[in-house]
């Protein structure tokens, strides 16, 4: 079995959305803890999608708060490049939320995790019974590569987007800290937590 407490997942999410993260932990949009006040980022026609994406359970994509395995997302440069009528957020206003399968599994959440991005015909989802294969499923490789766009592998940014699917709401408790791109950002959600948080500067998890 690999070490869970080193395979790290990430959301990214607005600066606006870790006060209510910090208090109710990453929810869904359907829970009672819901954030009123949340700021979206992404592709909102993709969101939709996974909505009505039905998965081999029955579920669909919607019913879980995604992760991914590494940062530096394509997703990320979409939105910090405003692409696909995305509206454009900057790398200060934009914050990984980090935990871990180790962590996840310590809540008793049920997930499941896929080899590449999730509504894309050609991946695979896998169950918590295939963890113990999980690197050999995932390609970290390619999650961890920083141009995804290669003539002789072009099921490369696939495997990349590779997911981590939690069901239900992530609590606060899960969250292992946060990884910004400047120390304004860093020091604004110090503020925010009112205790030592882990915030991690890190400008080259964007672009």
């Amino acid at each position: 079995m690999p070490d869970l407490t080193k395979i790290y997942l990430y959301r990214m999410t607005h600066v606006k959305n870790i006060q209510h993260i910090l208090e109710h932990g990453i929810t869904h949009i359907v829970s009672p803890n819901k954030n009123p006040d949340y700021v979206p980022i992404g592709d909102g026609r993709l969101i939709n999608s996974r909505n009505n994406f039905r998965l081999p359970n029955r579920r669909t994509l919607g019913e879980y708060i995604p992760f991914y395995f590494g940062g530096r997302m394509p997703m990320l440069y979409v939105i910090q490049h405003g692409y696909n009528g995305v509206n454009i957020a900057g790398p200060h206003d934009i914050v990984y939320c980090i935990t871990s399968i180790a962590a996840i599994e310590a809540c008793g959440m049920e997930y499941i995790f896929t080899d590449g991005h999730a509504v894309d015909g050609l991946s695979s989802f896998y169950l918590s019974s295939d963890l113990e294969n999980i690197e050999n499923v995932v390609d970290f490789k390619a999650v961890n590569i920083s141009n995804w766009i290669d003539e002789k592998d072009l099921d490369l940014k696939r495997r990349k987007e590779a997911e981590f699917l939690v069901l239900g709401d992530v609590p606060a408790t899960a969250i292992l800290g946060f990884i910004v791109y400047d120390d304004e950002t860093k020091n604004q959600i110090m503020q925010l937590s009112g205790k030592e948080m882990k915030v991690i500067v890190r400008p080259n998890y964007y672009f």
